[in-house]
């Protein structure tokens, strides 16, 4: 398939820029991938399609508050930081993105803080925008971490015209998240409250969870018209043993298995043996899934509404039916279903 394929006009004020006040409560597109068949729901009536014993895997990665303010010394000009990932704990260094780029150079001094208590220094440059900082901190790893973190704010996407603010903390978060790693949540998580929770537990259906630690390479822009030819940002996944007990089990009895999110289906399509079965795995992906694709784990998947030419657009199309997807969203613009990170949930069937 081609880039210009999953192009389509989104209004701007169809991007959600809050969340709505009880995370079940967003309204819920449900396809039949089979039939083509749309539903409009509620998002708590999604545990109405789905029986004891049935699975949903949820990704467990924990957002850490990675886009930091900082001073340039000597010219005191504002660098904004985007923390991707620790390189060496011990050392204090870190991969970063930086903007703008063209004001900072190995050698540079970073000032983080009301009172510059945090500063860095830049020693290498990796890309364009990135390179990679140590931190000049005298203290303990824990109150490093703690300080550094304090300085930080939550990383909501770039969509959201709008700047962090206190309540993003919590609600950009699932209320399972756990493994601390991503620079941004898996947002189809976001929509299950512990009230949900508790229900689908009575019900008798099944949790797994697995971690992938979503990185930017996510949100890059596609730039090449042949897909074949868009290589993935690698990135870091854990399934463990449990996981893969509970998904296999519920294959072999004929369960279905859903995965909550764009992240857990190329997480559990990473791990997957030739006989269609779960493996135990730590380690990196760079799996990029678009259609047409023949899924080998998961039987459901929820998913927000994703923007256009974005690689989760494409995956959820690989699973739906490139067709029936886009004829979904076209159905949910039209009924005013609110896209994005904090927008209305799908789920394919």
């Amino acid at each position: 398939m081609k880039l210009s394929q999953f192009k389509y006009k989104l209004p701007p004020e169809a991007i959600a820029q809050h969340p709505v006040a009880n995370r079940d409560e967003s309204r819920l597109l449900v396809l039949n991938k089979k039939t083509g068949e749309v539903e409009h729901k509620i998002f708590k009536d999604v545990i109405n399609y789905f029986y004891e014993k049935d699975v949903f895997v949820f990704n467990d990665t924990k957002v850490f508050p990675a886009r930091l303010f900082g001073n340039k010394e000597k010219t005191g000009a504002e660098i904004e930081v985007f923390l991707l990932r620790e390189l060496n704990a011990d050392l204090k260094i870190w991969d970063v993105l930086v903007d703008p780029a063209r004001k900072i150079r190995i050698g540079n001094k970073l000032y983080f803080g009301t009172d510059d208590s945090m500063v860095a220094e830049v020693i290498d440059n990796t890309t364009s925008r990135g390179r990679t900082l140590r931190f000049l901190y005298d203290g303990d790893y824990d109150t490093f971490k703690r300080t550094l973190f304090s300085m930080g704010e939550t990383p909501i996407p770039k969509s959201l015209t709008r700047k962090a603010e206190p309540a993003d903390a919590e609600r950009f978060q699932t209320i399972f998240a756990k493994n601390e790693g991503a620079v941004s949540a898996p947002t189809a998580g976001l929509h299950f409250s512990r009230e949900l929770m508790k229900r689908m537990e009575i019900k008798g259906i099944d949790m797994a969870y697995i971690t992938l630690h979503l990185g930017l390479g996510n949100f890059r822009e596609v730039d090449v018209e042949d897909l074949t030819k868009h290589k993935m940002d690698s990135e870091q996944i854990t399934v463990t043993k449990e996981a893969m007990d509970i998904v296999n089990t519920a294959k072999d009895e004929k369960h279905k298995i859903c995965a909550v999110g764009t992240t857990v289906c190329r997480t559990l399509e990473s791990c997957v043996t030739t006989q269609g079965r779960l493996s135990e795995f730590a380690g990196w992906t760079n799996k990029f899934i678009f259609p047409p694709y023949d899924f080998s784990v998961p039987d459901a998947v929820i998913s927000n509404f994703h923007l256009p030419y974005s690689i989760f657009l494409m995956m959820i199309a690989a699973f739906g039916g490139y067709d029936k997807v886009m004829k979904a969203y076209e159905a949910a613009l039209k009924e005013g279903y609110r896209f994005g990170a904090y927008g209305d949930a799908m789920l394919i069937i």
